[in-house]
């Protein structure tokens, strides 16, 4: 499932889902994986989280950023969460692809049986129904 943790810029989003991986990685049974665009956080990060740095790999779009996410999942099918800090700036998502993009994602989740947790420099009052109703978090 995708889940969202959403608000404006400089409202805590990383700060919160920072919180959330470290708690759930105390009693995690599977593979955490963090992605970000830099690796600022990695000190933040419990040992048992992996940070990829997404910069890395020089994706351009949404496409290419699902991809990623396929390739991740396929070569360890003992992920139990994505995180993605920057959702909109690390993915190359417009807020117009927003809902398109998460829709794959959520394809992801089923077929690979994890959730994505994303943060997404949104207003929440400006999000579709649906997407509402995925947001855990709105700061």
């Amino acid at each position: 499932m995708v889940q969202l943790i959403v608000g404006t810029k400089g409202k805590g989003k990383t700060v919160a889902l920072l919180d959330k991986v470290n708690k759930d990685a105390k009693t995690a049974e599977g593979s955490i994986v963090y992605l970000d665009k830099c690796d600022q956080h990695i000190h933040g990060l419990s040992n048992k989280v992996r940070l990829v740095n997404v910069s890395d790999y020089k994706l351009q779009n949404a496409d290419q950023f699902v991809g990623f996410i396929k390739g991740i999942t396929s070569q360890n099918y003992d992920i139990q969460e994505i995180y993605v800090d920057g959702f909109l700036k690390v993915a190359h998502v417009s807020e117009g692809e927003l809902e398109d993009t998460i829709k794959q994602l959520e394809a992801v989740c089923e077929q690979a049986h994890l959730d994505i947790i994303l943060s997404v420099s949104v207003d929440g009052n400006s999000l579709s129904q649906p997407l509402k109703e995925k947001v855990i978090a709105s700061l």
